[in-house]
């Protein structure tokens, strides 16, 4: 019996154990770098964290920063010319020597005509809208890459907890099977089986959950985090975007054919503008040294466009701009027919998990009872037990690989139809 004093000892005591014990929790939830109070993560977050971490979009800032000095370059006027020219000096006769020098000091301009200088200027734009529109598509490359980890990594909870649940059925089996060769009901190796299907159990249960361990580590990888968040186990279940039309938005894709489309676009202004020939004027003074006179040298000239009116140059940039317009048709037919494919594989996937769910599994689940509840009557063997039970977990399993197949393709198709277009950054320059 405990006296009253041990007894108010213990009770003063077990605060402490608690604050220790509580500590040493806490302790164990640091080391193991996991918060006792993880945060459920949305793919929305996880795909935004991953594209604002990009290395890439500093490579784009980058491409911007050059495309943005290449507009400046582009609106420069040519240079000037400074010329200088000495005649009539060390030559024969009169002009042996350099009292009848001649020296003509000129400056000379190019004048462009045609519009070369907008048309330089419209290309160099397009060209940055062109980079713009290609950093928008590495973002929702990673997003998209990003989003399928991010279902592995919910699909291998889920089977994590089918291998939970195959291996409570198999200790529950092996504790009966247990029982009944203690009471020499069964043979020895009838225990043996069951020890041995507990420890694949066990096995299957270990590299699932590494499984889930390691694509958590490798989605947090993305932006550079820790694994402290959970997943949403509900979000597997989730069917309904079977049922829904997708809104069709203008994808990055999509944005980089039109800026490649104004690209050749202004190419044919500017091949066209270079069909135009550009006068070059001069002015100069001439200094007589004979005589000390001094007279101004008004020239200029102008290339005649007899041979080359650059006609190649623009039928190819008219050709390119026709075929980058014929690229977004194509592109555009193709999304449609993609999607208006991906959708009946959407319905009938959510159909099949449904009839599983509604036909399949609980008459599977009635039958391990039966079985179980026969078993320990004597009425079926431990072969029977296993069969009924790897049934039901074979189901449960073929229906996550269903439920896997179907946020896949709708993965594929909610890129076809842009729904993550708004969550890709604004990408800033310099």
């Amino acid at each position: 019996m405990t006296s009253p004093k041990l007894r108010h000892s213990c009770a003063k005591s077990a605060p402490l154990r608690t604050i220790v014990l509580s500590g040493s929790l806490a302790l164990i939830w640091a080391i193991a770098g996991v918060s006792a109070y993880a945060e459920t993560l949305p793919l929305s977050v996880a795909m935004t964290r991953a594209a604002e971490a990009d290395l890439a979009r500093t490579a784009t800032t980058q491409r911007l920063t050059a495309a943005e000095g290449n507009i400046r370059q582009a609106g420069v006027k040519p240079n000037p010319t400074l010329g200088l020219q000495v005649e009539n000096t060390l030559g024969s006769s009169p002009y042996n020597g350099i009292d009848r020098t001649e020296t003509t000091l000129s400056y000379q301009q190019t004048l462009e005509r045609g519009g070369k200088r907008k048309a330089r200027v419209d290309v160099a734009s397009s060209q940055r809208d062109l980079v713009v529109a290609e950093g928008r598509v590495r973002s929702l490359d990673l997003m998209t890459e990003v989003e399928v980890v991010w279902i592995e990594a919910v699909v291998a909870e889920a089977e994590v907890r089918v291998a939970e649940e195959r291996l409570k059925l198999a200790e529950v089996t092996r504790n009966e099977i247990t029982r009944r060769v203690a009471a020499a009901r069964d043979p020895l190796f009838a225990g043996s089986l069951a020890d041995a299907d507990v420890a694949s159990a066990q096995i299957t249960l270990d590299q699932a959950r590494q499984r889930a361990a390691q694509l958590k580590a490798q989605l947090a990888a993305y932006w550079g985090g820790t694994v402290d968040f959970d997943l949403d186990p509900s979000w597997l279940e989730d069917t309904s975007a079977a049922g829904i039309t997708p809104t069709i938005m203008e994808t990055p894709e999509l944005e980089r054919l039109r800026a490649q489309q104004r690209v050749a676009t202004a190419q044919i202004g500017l091949e066209t503008s270079r069909s135009v020939q550009d006068p070059t004027f001069e002015a100069g003074v001439r200094h007589f040294k004979g005589d000390g006179a001094v007279a101004f040298v008004v020239g200029g000239s102008l290339p005649l466009g007899r041979f080359d009116t650059n006609r190649g140059a623009v039928e190819r940039s008219r050709a390119e701009a026709l075929a980058a317009a014929t690229d977004i048709e194509a592109a555009d037919r193709i999304r449609a027919r993609d999607i208006g494919a991906i959708t009946p594989r959407l319905i009938s996937s959510a159909g099949e998990v449904r009839r599983i769910d509604e036909e399949v599994i609980p008459q599977l689940e009635r039958a391990v009872v039966q079985v179980r509840e026969g078993f320990m009557r004597g009425g079926f063997s431990y072969r029977d037990v296993i069969g009924a039970q790897d049934a039901l977990i074979s189901t449960k399993e073929r229906r996550i690989e269903i439920l896997k197949s179907f946020h896949m393709e709708r993965a594929r198709r909610e890129r076809l139809a842009g729904q993550w277009v708004p969550l890709i950054p604004v990408q800033e320059t310099n």
